[in-house]
């Protein structure tokens, strides 16, 4: 049973006058109570947590009833009765009027402007309660008056406010709005949503109405999040031809802030052909010009990739463990965690992959299923923002174990196999015409190919060619369509992972023809040389190398023994290789491509979904988070009221009471009437009306998924013919078959495509 400890009452008249902020109540039940037992019939100290608040409620019920106050605020024909303690405690600027000997110091009545009434009843409230309902019409001018009395505690909630309603159609305005205001934080939120979304934010009017200057920086930044320079390109016309006539003039300036080296020479010629603007600036088309000669004669780009600030991934597909697999995993590299993604269509290894303007390819390989095995003359291109697989036209021929890279856009596919023949042959694939076209063969049947792209040349490296590994290298000249020989490796080798950093082509392990390799040989692609590095710890085949943050990452292969999981991460810098986060499972014959997350709509279109809930908008504390779905925010108004009341000690003020109906703050929302909101140059005027119209439309998902269910049906009705009327004991019928299926499923896929968008535009029309 705890102990009750007798208090001298003889000391406590003395002792409470001594109390400090940092006084706590002691348990008597307490083993670390303080007390030792010389002290049993000692002192007890008690804070009281709850009595800050208690008085400045005590206080707000005062000035509700004038009690005691001792100023009269005036805003515009409206009087506000004030304590000045209370005011001066929580902005320093009251503080500096009343204690700091102006004029005001001396006055019972106080005349205020540069602030509407509504947001001085709010400001005012919040001075006493510690609480502030924020609304996207109030915010515009709340925000300006709370900067002009400093009171930090509003600036951090409205502006927690502002980056939750952070969209497509309004970040420009808020970034600029928090530039205006001195919000350091909110304007960094927001140009990093700008730059996250800047596919999406210039088709708005806000990127219109940018000035030229502020064009400039924006383009400029390296973590501008697109897919290829050319929606930079595109950027930077749509805003020139929204006021041609004053900016054409100022193309030239602007068209040196995108990154022109990474457009495609066949886009340039186009622009320099038919672009109206660039026909009115000359020196623009002279600047594009000089460029187009210099990719044409695959000079490095002066000017560096953009990196966007967003997260990035390296998908890992297919591979080869015991039998064929359909996995596609996602690795994330800032975390440092793997993610399952839906699987491929039909298990496969050997396959090559790329990412092709924010969409995942997954190229050709073998399916080495029980009883059915055959090479694949398939493809398949996967969303990562649908999360949907869909076939693209296949290959002219099956390629197992191929080399895939991009180049200008387009999708290359360098070698292989089909069964026991061994390609030289090499095709690109437009995904703009859905289309594969065959160019000039390589001078050596390459399998299990390496290739790369430096400069806009296409390099094959090493290789099997049905006799031997090969350490000879060859390059592809897109301009003359034919390779030319290279500087040979040091080594023989196939199945080696090949990756690009800097201006070296890295080849990393590999087969000989009588052990896996662990060496790593780099090419050097300006003085044309080969030299080694250090070698990994694990020797490897058919693994599979890529570049991110300047280190290469080797993942998976085989042994000689062992599947492998493992991952080794090289730093050119050190010249070391360590140990990286495993695969799940061990596997070789694996294709792997690096994507930065595209920008989504989704990632706003949620938040806009939020703003039709007033409840989840509005912020009843001082801190940058939503008040909890239980609205007990006591705790936070406790906090509040233990800082005002500090500041009142120290100015030797009194208490009061609270009333829990807000009455100024309630007819403040009520004297905002329908036609003022209207009439408001408020950034957020438009946006309820988007997502509403958004809602309408069906999803794009769930397009999707009634495309997918039509071929599903079709699908299953194609494999009941096929079971009834295939009647062949021929090895390769299965083969066949399933080459059957595959471009017939292509053939429907196209068919319900181009039927859909017929069906649109009937609608249209009849609309």
């Amino acid at each position: 049973m705890t102990s009750i400890k007798r208090i001298r009452l003889s000391q406590y008249s003395a002792d409470v006058m001594d109390t400090t902020d940092d006084d706590i109540l002691m348990s008597p039940s307490s083993p670390h109570n303080g007390l030792t037992k010389s002290d049993d019939l000692g002192d007890m100290t008690f804070c009281m947590s709850n009595y800050a608040k208690e008085a400045l409620k005590m206080m707000y019920m005062m000035r509700q009833h004038h009690m005691l106050t001792d100023c009269v605020l005036e805003v515009d024909n409206e009087l506000f009765h004030v304590h000045k303690v209370v005011l001066s405690s929580a902005s320093p600027y009251f503080k500096a009027m009343f204690t700091g000997g102006l004029k005001e110091s001396e006055m019972s009545r106080v005349r205020l402007q540069g602030v509407c009434p509504s947001s001085m009843a709010k400001i005012i409230t919040f001075m006493y309660t510690g609480r502030i309902h924020i609304s996207e019409v109030t915010v515009c001018q709340l925000l300006p008056a709370a900067t002009m009395f400093q009171v930090p505690n509003v600036i951090e909630a409205c502006c927690a406010f502002l980056e939750r309603q952070l969209d497509p159609t309004n970040a420009i305005g808020i970034a600029n709005f928090a530039e205006q205001h001195g919000c350091t934080i909110l304007k960094q939120k927001a140009n990093q949503f700008i730059e996250r979304h800047f596919t999406q934010i210039c088709q708005e009017e806000e990127f219109l109405q940018l000035s030229a200057m502020q064009l400039v920086n924006l383009i400029r930044k390296d973590e501008l999040n697109v897919q290829e320079e050319r929606e930079v390109y595109n950027a930077v016309l749509k805003w020139v031809k929204y006021d041609e006539d004053n900016r054409y003039p100022k193309m030239e300036h602007i068209l040196y802030a995108v990154r022109c080296q990474f457009l495609t020479p066949k886009f340039l010629k186009e622009q320099m052909k038919n672009c109206d603007v660039l026909k009115r600036v000359p020196a623009c088309r002279e600047y594009l010009a000089k460029i187009f000669k210099d990719l044409t004669l695959h000079k490095r780009p002066i000017v560096k990739e953009r990196k966007p600030n967003t997260t990035r991934m390296i998908f890992v597909a297919g591979g080869y463990f015991q039998h064929s697999l359909d996995i596609l995993e996602g690795y994330n590299v800032d975390d440092r965690t793997w993610t399952t993604l839906p699987k491929l269509t039909v298990p496969r290894s050997g396959l090559g992959a790329a990412f092709l303007k924010g969409t995942f390819y997954a190229v050709g390989g073998r399916n080495n299923a029980p009883g059915a095995s055959y090479d694949s003359d398939w493809v398949d291109r996967y969303d990562p923002l649908s999360e949907q697989w869909r076939p693209c036209a296949p290959m002219s021929v099956p390629r197992n174990r191929v080399g895939v890279a991009t180049m200008d856009d387009l999708l290359y596919a360098v070698g292989g196999s089909s069964g026991n023949e061994y390609h030289n042959s090499v095709e690109y694939y437009d995904p703009e015409q859905d289309r594969w076209f065959v160019i000039a063969p390589m001078r050596s049947k390459r399998l299990a190919v390496g290739v790369a792209v430096v400069n806009r040349l296409l390099y094959a490296i090493g290789g099997f060619d049905g006799e031997n590994r090969l350490s000879s290298m060859e390059c592809y000249h897109p301009e003359n369509n034919e390779w030319t020989d290279m500087p040979a490796m040091r080594y023989p080798r196939s199945g080696a992972g090949v990756a690009v950093l800097n201006q070296y082509i890295y080849v990393v392990g590999g087969f000989d023809g009588t052990r896996q390799l662990s060496s790593v040989e780099r090419f050097d692609t300006d003085n044309k040389v080969w030299e080694t590095v250090t070698p990994m710890k694990t020797s490897r085949s058919a693994l599979s190398v890529n570049v991110i943050d300047g280190k290469l990452y080797a993942m998976g292969g085989y042994d000689g023994t062992h599947f492998l999981s493992n991952v080794e991460v090289y730093n050119p810098s050190d010249d070391v290789w360590e140990d990286g986060v495993p695969l799940t499972s061990g596997r070789s014959g694996l294709a792997s491509a690096v994507i930065y997350q595209p920008s989504c709509p989704q990632n706003y279109s949620q938040e806009c979904t939020v703003a039709q809930n007033p409840t989840k908008r509005d912020y009843d504390d001082n801190r940058r988070l939503p008040p909890n779905n239980d609205g007990n925010n006591s705790s936070m108004n406790c906090n509040y009221s233990s800082n005002v009341y500090q500041n009142l000690r120290g100015s030797g003020s009194g208490s009061g009471n609270h009333d829990s109906n807000e009455t100024e703050e309630t007819n403040c929302d009520e004297n905002e009437e329908s036609p003022k909101k209207n009439k408001s140059t408020c950034i957020f005027t438009q946006m309820r009306e988007r997502c509403r119209t958004r809602s309408r439309h069906l999803h794009p998902l769930q397009q999707q998924q009634m495309q997918q269910q039509k071929l599903n049906d079709i699908n299953s009705n194609l494999e009941k013919v096929i079971r009834n009327h295939t009647k062949c004991k021929n090895p390769n019928a299965s083969c066949s078959m399933q080459r059957l299926r595959r471009r017939f499923q292509y053939f429907l896929y196209n068919h319900i495509r181009h039927s859909d968008c017929q069906n649109k535009g009937n609608e249209n029309n009849n609309t």
